[in-house]
């Protein structure tokens, strides 16, 4: 590319002499003038373009766009000037390696820049993607910064002629043995990613697990996620045990709110009426039960020795249901206390039919003595 370009420039240079030098200085004047000419006319025009959309992301990458391209049309200048004076060999490659190296680091930076710039704006749209948002973005950032440093550092050992046959052969061997050692810690990060992009539950819900642990969300990490018992217990879950386990995820679904469900039965003989009224005037007076949806009373079962009833409701947050429950059962016991209603319990009688023949009743033997 650069001997096509001085194929090109050389016969405009040649009208100042035949000195290489001063047709060297010359083509480094030039790429100023180019690159000025770039920075004042283009770029500034299409930042004015860019003022007259409805997004700032334009806005953004152009303004990071201004450097890169600017320097590289400055480091273009100077290796078509080195060609010109046709310095040794030795001297001419280090020169393009020198410049090759800045031209990478420079166009690197860009590439981590807009990366962070992009990944960022995408997160924070509505109609993003759903699998980028702002618990997946620093994951995504980081993966994708990894990948932008590993190809730099690749193209970089490209630019000073150094063979990556053996060090990608080591790298290789060394990653199967890390494999095999971290297997459980992969196994970790690969399922932190997974539940990540997935979000089958956020920082502030409320789960519960398989084993009965009930908790709000306070972290999700790469390696583990962490929940808050209403002991106010701190447990600690391996992402590998969340990705492979059933989640009952209480906050989940179109709202937030939660249904709390409070059993009650009362005796065979009951006013079924008046126990619907009454259990129906306790939850719409409770200001800890929603509205909407309304409360609801059902009839369930005939019991053994109970007709039971259900009161269902709907609270705001998950976290409130033992309050909730506790607020209702109250309210439920002092009205069916008020109304004569009977909760009825289990009770045992003892019946003696009779005593065995030729013994007293130790009451009795007592009052003989």
């Amino acid at each position: 590319m650069f001997e096509q370009l001085q194929s090109v420039i050389l016969p405009v240079l040649s009208i100042f002499g035949d000195n290489r030098y001063l047709q060297a200085v010359l083509a480094v004047v030039l790429s100023l003038v180019v690159a000025w000419i770039f920075d004042r006319v283009i770029i500034t025009s299409l930042k004015k373009l860019a003022l007259k959309t409805h997004f700032d992301l334009d806005d953004h990458l152009f303004g990071l766009l201004h450097s890169p391209i600017y320097n590289s049309i400055l480091l273009l200048g100077l290796a078509l000037a080195t060609l010109i004076i046709s310095p040794p060999e030795l001297t001419l490659n280090i020169v393009f390696s020198l410049i090759q190296t800045v031209a990478l680091l420079v166009w690197a930076t860009f590439f981590l820049r807009a990366n962070r710039t992009l990944l960022t704006r995408i997160a924070k749209n509505e109609k993003r993607i759903k699998i980028v948002h702002q618990q997946t973005l620093p994951l995504f950032l980081n993966l994708i910064n990894i990948v932008i440093v590993i190809l730099t550092v690749y193209f970089l050992f490209s630019a000073w002629n150094i063979d990556m046959t053996a060090w990608l052969a080591s790298a290789g061997i060394i990653g199967i043995a890390v494999g095999f050692a971290a297997k459980d810690t992969l196994a970790n990060l690969f399922s932190g990613v997974f539940i990540m992009a997935d979000a089958p539950y956020k920082i502030g819900d409320v789960i519960v697990l398989d084993t009965a642990e009930r908790g709000e969300v306070t972290h999700i990490g790469i390696r583990s996620t962490r929940i808050l018992t209403r002991a106010d217990v701190e447990v600690t879950i391996p992402n590998s045990v969340m990705g492979n386990t059933k989640i009952i995820n209480e906050s989940g679904g179109p709202h937030e709110k939660y249904r709390c469900k409070v059993s009650v039965g009362v005796a065979y003989g009951s006013d079924i009426d008046k126990v619907r009224e009454i259990l129906m005037t306790i939850a719409q007076a409770d200001e800890q039960v929603c509205k909407d949806p309304e409360p609801q009373v059902r009839f369930r079962l005939f019991g053994a020795s109970s007709l039971d009833f259900d009161l269902l409701v709907w609270i705001t947050k998950p976290v409130l249901r033992g309050r909730v429950v506790d607020s209702l059962n109250c309210a439920i016991y002092r009205a069916f206390n008020e109304h004569n209603i009977e909760i009825p319990y289990s009770k045992q009688d003892l019946y003696i039919k009779e005593l065995p023949s030729g013994e007293l009743p130790l009451s009795l033997r007592d009052g003989e003595k």
